[in-house]
């Protein structure tokens, strides 16, 4: 995999994990309190097939509540583990222990989730020219942590917000008077921005490969449709094909010979990967 990954700023995931902080502990983990604060230990154990991302969140979260707490990590960002996996060791004052446990648990096991799908789409995938992207689909408040997630998975971001790319649809091009009117006047107004057109017929995507743009997105073309919009395209401007794709029919479309693939399952389906933590030494290996 592909390791061509950074996470957001850390002032990002410091906010992030602050919301999610606040949110559990309020006035003060109160069961906690039951436990002697003495020094332990605990493991952080992976219970399915997983690509582990947040490793960022997790250490924010111990960080901000304890930073005396001493984390041992077994594995690095991005790697794929196997069901039972010891993905790192904790050490420090017990209560703080399983103070940040759910918070920081949340992060990794809701990232890693989104990096484990990226991964299966990316692999069904391999060896096509397709690259998988995200969308906006995503849990508020948590687009670039998932969107990070998705690159540690082998996937690549779209536009991260309504700011940093022009996106012309259905909409936008009936009240410009048409898509070439449309596509002069995104690029008067932000001749800067990359620009993505969506194209509803064959007629529509001619017209936007002589007006130009970044890339164009046949959504919803029938496989008939979407083999004759790749020849036509001919390679002059990239084609990316969303909506109804799953895991099971994405390396057909792929075959097709598109250049892209949006998937807003990979953000918006999001199925948490099993992990636990619990205080003691892990388990030897066994014999």
């Amino acid at each position: 995999m592909s390791r061509d990954f950074s996470p957001p700023p850390a002032a990002v995931v410091e906010a992030d994990v602050a919301r999610a902080l606040a949110e559990d502990l309020g006035s003060g983990d109160v069961t906690a309190s039951l436990l002697p604060d003495n020094e332990d230990v605990a493991y952080l154990l992976c219970k399915q097939d997983a690509v582990i991302a947040g490793r960022p969140w997790f250490d924010a979260c111990y960080r901000a509540l304890d930073p005396q707490i001493a984390i041992d990590w077994r594995i690095a960002e991005g790697d794929r583990v196997g069901k039972g996996t010891v993905l790192a060791t904790l050490q420090g004052r017990a209560r703080s222990l399983v103070s940040a446990e759910r918070a920081s648990l949340n992060f990794l096991q809701t990232l890693s989730g989104t990096a484990t799908l990226t991964a299966a789409y990316v692999d069904a995938v391999r060896g096509t020219r397709a690259r998988i992207l995200d969308t906006r689909k995503t849990i508020p408040g948590l687009r670039l942590a998932q969107k990070y997630a998705v690159r540690v998975g082998g996937g690549v971001n779209h536009r991260i917000g309504l700011f940093d790319a022009m996106m012309l649809k259905e909409n936008h091009v009936r009240a410009a008077g048409g898509l070439t009117a449309a596509i002069r006047a995104a690029r008067a107004l932000h001749p800067s921005l990359p620009l993505i057109v969506e194209v509803e017929t064959l007629a529509q995507l001619e017209e936007a490969l002589q007006a130009g743009c970044e890339r164009i997105l046949i959504d919803d073309f029938d496989a008939q449709t979407r083999k004759m919009a790749v020849r036509i395209a001919d390679g002059r401007i990239p084609l990316e094909v969303s909506g109804g794709v799953d895991l099971a029919g994405v390396r057909a479309i792929a075959e097709d010979g598109v250049d892209c693939i949006s998937i807003g399952a990979l953000t918006k389906h999001v199925q948490a990967i099993d992990l636990s933590m619990k205080l003691g030494p892990p388990p030897s290996p066994a014999s």
